[in-house]
C-alpha cells in the first residue's frame, strides 16, 4: 500500500468545464477492468507537453510531439494501459495514427487534433483493433465527473489511482485545476512509467502554456525518482480549455497568473509525490535536500547519487542506520574538488556527520529511531556555496523485485 497516501474521493475531484472523460475495457492485456480512456475537449482547448528523453521513445510520444508541433487546438486524448507501443518501429507509429484517426471520426475532429498515449509492456504490438472497437463505449461513457474512473483506467502496477484538484478565483470567477497521474516504477527525474494529465478552464495563451508545463515539470515530476529508470513513454500534458469567462491570460505580468500557476503546480507536486508514495514495493517516503552547492546542477547531482544508490535505498528499507552508505553516495557524485571536511548531513533533526566526520552527539539509536519512520528527511550541506536541490524518493524492498519479476505474467 502507498506510504501515507489516500486517493481523493470521486466527489473531491472537481470537474473542469470543457473536459469529459469516458472509459471502457479494451482487454489489451487480458484484464477485465477498463483499460482505455477517451478524453473529449472543448473546441479551442490548448495543450502543451513534456516527454521522455529516452531515445527509444514510444510511438505515441512521437505522434504527440508531431501533433503538438502543429500548434493547433486539441480536441481529444486517448490513453491505453497494458501495452506501451514502444520498440515497435514503423508499425507502432502507424498504430498510434490509426487510433487517432478513429478517435477523430468519433469526436468529429481531425486526426492531428488527437493526442495518443500508451503505457504497459514494451516491444509488444499494440492491438489496434481492440482499441478501436472499444472507443464507442468510451464515447458513451463520457462525463465531466469521471476523473476517478480515468485515473484508475490508466494504472499498471499502481496500487491506487492518483488524482488531485484545486480551485482559485480570478476576476471574481472560480477557476478549476484537476489532474490525474499513473506511475509506480521506471520513474526517474528526467522527464522530459509516468503519465500525467492536468486540465484547467483558465484561458491561458498557448505560448505561456508551453513555458508553464516545462517549469512545473521541473518543480514536480523532475523532482522524483523511484528506481533511476526513465521510461519510453513518460508524458506530462497541461490542458487549458479556456472555458472560464474571463479575459485571456497572455503575459507573465498578468496578476491573475500567480494564483493559477500556484494551483497547477500544487496539483503537479501532489501527483508527483503520490507516484513516489506508491512506488513499487515502497515502505518509506524520503525527502532529500542538498544545500550549499556551488550551483543547482552539482546539488542535484549529489541528491540523485543518494536517491539512486541501491545500498542507501535498501538500508532505508531495513531501517538500518548504516549511514556510511549516504556518505559514500555523496562522495560518488562526481564532484572532483569536493572537500569532505566541509560536508555535513542530517536525518530529520539528527546530526549524523559534521564537517566530514561522525557527529560528536550522534548515537546509532537516534539514527535507528529516524530510519523506522515511514517519512524521512535527509539534509546534506556541502559547504561550497548557496545553491540547493530537492528530490523525493523511496526505499527499495523485496517487493520491488517481485513486482518487476512478475510484471509480464
Amino acid at each position: 500500500m502507498p506510504v501515507n497516501y489516500t486517493p481523493p474521493l470521486p466527489e473531491q475531484l472537481l470537474p473542469v468545464p470543457g473536459v469529459a472523460l469516458g472509459t471502457a475495457p479494451a482487454r489489451i492485456k487480458g484484464w477485465s477492468r477498463d483499460d482505455l480512456l477517451l478524453v473529449s475537449l472543448a473546441q479551442g482547448t490548448r495543450a502543451a507537453g513534456v516527454f521522455t528523453r529516452n531515445r527509444f521513445c514510444a510511438a505515441p510520444v512521437t505522434v504527440c510531439r508531431e501533433h503538438l508541433a502543429a500548434r493547433r487546438p486539441v480536441r481529444a486524448l486517448v490513453v491505453n494501459a497494458g501495452n506501451a507501443n514502444a520498440g515497435t518501429g514503423a508499425a507502432g507509429i502507424a498504430a498510434a495514427r490509426a487510433v487517432c484517426s478513429a478517435v477523430g471520426e468519433i469526436i468529429g475532429c481531425s486526426t492531428e487534433e488527437v493526442l495518443p498515449f500508451s503505457t504497459g509492456v514494451i516491444m509488444e504490438p499494440l492491438p489496434v483493433q481492440r482499441v478501436i472497437a472499444a472507443l464507442p463505449a468510451c464515447r458513451s461513457a463520457l462525463a465531466e465527473a469521471n476523473w476517478t474512473a480515468a485515473a484508475r483506467t490508466i494504472m499498471t502496477t499502481d496500487t491506487v489511482p492518483k488524482a488531485a484538484s484545486r480551485r482559485v478565483r480570478a476576476d471574481g470567477v472560480e477557476l478549476t485545476v484537476t489532474g490525474i497521474a499513473k506511475g509506480a516504477g521506471m520513474i526517474a527525474p528526467n522527464m522530459a512509467t509516468l503519465l500525467t494529465f492536468v486540465a484547467t478552464d483558465a484561458p491561458i495563451a498557448h505560448e505561456l502554456l508551453d513555458e508553464l508545463v516545462r517549469e512545473i515539470a521541473d518543480e514536480s515530476f523532475n523532482r522524483i525518482t523511484i528506481d533511476g529508470d526513465t521510461s519510453t513513454n513518460d508524458s506530462f500534458v497541461l490542458l487549458a480549455t479556456r472555458q472560464a469567462q474571463i479575459a485571456p491570460i497572455e503575459r507573465r505580468s498578468d496578476r491573475r497568473l500567480g494564483p493559477v500557476r500556484e494551483a497547477i503546480a500544487g496539483v503537479a507536486v501532489e501527483l508527483a509525490q503520490a507516484i513516489v508514495r506508491d512506488g513499487e514495493g515502497a515502505t518509506k517516503f524520503i525527502t532529500i535536500v542538498v544545500e550549499g552547492g556551488r550551483d543547482d546542477a552539482e546539488s542535484d547531482r549529489v541528491a540523485r547519487s543518494i536517491a539512486h544508490s541501491p545500498l542507501v535505498k535498501t538500508a532505508f528499507f531495513a531501517s538500518d542506520p548504516n549511514l556510511g552508505r549516504i556518505l559514500c553516495a555523496i562522495g560518488n557524485a562526481g564532484i572532483d574538488d569536493l572537500d569532505p571536511n566541509r560536508v555535513s548531513f542530517w536525518l530529520d533533526e539528527v546530526a549524523v556527520v559534521a564537517e566530514g566526520a561522525r557527529g560528536a552527539s550522534y548515537r546509532e539509536e537516534d539514527g535507528k529511531r529516524v530510519m523506522t519512520k515511514p517519512e524521512i528527511a535527509v539534509r546534506v550541506a556541502l559547504g561550497r556555496g548557496h545553491a540547493s536541490s530537492k528530490l523525493w524518493t523511496c526505499d527499495l524492498s523485496h517487493d520491488y523485485v517481485s513486482i518487476n519479476a512478475d510484471y509480464r505474467s
